[in-house]
């Protein structure tokens, strides 16, 4: 009889700890361990994320944890705006930018690094990732780039009608992406080799999908594993603020450090799709997660506004803006050749390291 693996076990520990420590203020020693617990949970949910993939093939795959993921993020930015005695009105933002900042430049980057160096070149397809590209371009444009400059409210705000139209169009446009990517036009986001051919949609080429019974274990478990992960997170929350307060970072840390945890199941997935030369499936990871979190993000703390305290601030500073509009111009000019040499995914590493210490030090 051949026994549970370790990612078995760790997503129902990590649960347990869970329900353990919520709502408490755990010392040192359980704070480790609760650490320790979150990064199995991590890579567990890595794990069963592409048991799923390769069980429902691309981009199905990366579109249901890029979703998962998202949907968790919701919860924990609205539970530490509720909880957090500090300043909240910026946090929704600040993840999502961070989100958006991590999937493109540092999933992105680092995937098509890898991919460059153990292959020479990182292959994909042009035309399904510029459309993605775009659309997240024009959704990270109308959710944090125009509150900055509309004049219904003092500040980098929405009105409430402004917002209640945003987070329509956002919904509308994350829906026309997801029928593009799943209906007709599917091809266009599977992988491809490096004579433009699209790849067998077994996951390393060779094994057999796993079958249904596998597929449904493995998907329970990637719920247990992010909602641990979200959990953990907050339960660790308290002591990362307290952590940023006593250093002297600005409270955009906090939305920084969110989105890394948030994140770190797809980073690993994406740069491990990267190693196997299925560059496509990484950018699928790294794209549609940056417009998950704006497109479902925006949208559901728009909705959970109306019962929140205090203002959302939306709108982008100057030098966030600044980061952005290089970021559009430096993954346009990726995208359009269809393939990147390791220089393209260090440029994208660089922004991102650009980005976390004007973060530290604006």
């Amino acid at each position: 009889m051949r026994l549970p693996s370790w990612t078995t076990y760790t997503p129902i520990l990590a649960a347990v700890m869970l329900v353990l420590t919520w709502g408490r203020y755990p010392g040192p020693v359980v704070l480790v361990l609760v650490a320790v617990l979150l990064m199995g949970a991590v890579v567990s949910a890595v794990h069963h994320a592409e048991v799923v993939a390769h069980k429902v093939g691309e981009p199905f795959g990366s579109l249901l944890l890029a979703v998962a993921v998202t949907i968790i993020e919701v919860g924990l930015i609205v539970t530490l705006m509720v909880t957090s005695k500090g300043d909240t009105s910026g946090l929704a933002r600040d993840t999502v930018f961070a989100a958006v900042m991590i999937t493109i430049n540092g999933i992105m980057g680092l995937s098509l690094l890898v991919s460059a160096r153990r292959h020479r070149m990182a292959v994909f397809n042009p035309e399904g990732t510029a459309s993605a590209l775009t659309t997240v371009i024009i959704l990270a444009t109308i959710c944090l780039v125009l509150p900055t400059f509309t004049t219904s409210e003092s500040g980098p705000e929405y009105s409430g009608t402004q917002l209640a139209f945003v987070a329509v169009a956002s919904l509308v446009l994350y829906g026309m992406f997801v029928v593009t990517q799943t209906g007709e036009y599917r091809d266009f986001f599977l992988p491809v080799g490096r004579d433009g051919v699209t790849l067998d949609q077994d996951g390393d080429g060779h094994a057999d999908p796993p079958s249904r019974r596998t597929t449904l274990t493995s998907l329970a478990l990637l719920v247990v594993s992010l909602v641990s992960v979200v959990g953990l997170a907050k339960v660790e929350s308290p002591s990362i603020e307290d952590a940023v307060d006593a250093v002297g970072f600005p409270n955009a840390v906090v939305g920084v450090v969110i989105a890394l945890l948030v994140l770190a199941p797809e980073s690993i997935a994406a740069v491990r799709a990267a190693a196997r030369e299925r560059v496509q499936v990484s950018l699928n990871l790294a794209l549609g997660s940056a417009m998950a979190s704006i497109g479902l993000t925006i949208p559901a703390i728009a909705i959970a506004s109306i019962w929140l305290d205090g203002p959302l601030a939306l709108g982008l500073d100057s030098v966030q803006i600044v980061m952005l509009f290089m970021t559009v111009i430096v993954s346009i000019l990726t995208v359009l050749p269809g393939r990147s040499k390791p220089l393209q995914g260090g440029v994208h590493l660089v922004l991102l390291a650009a980005f976390v210490f004007l973060t530290i030090a604006p």
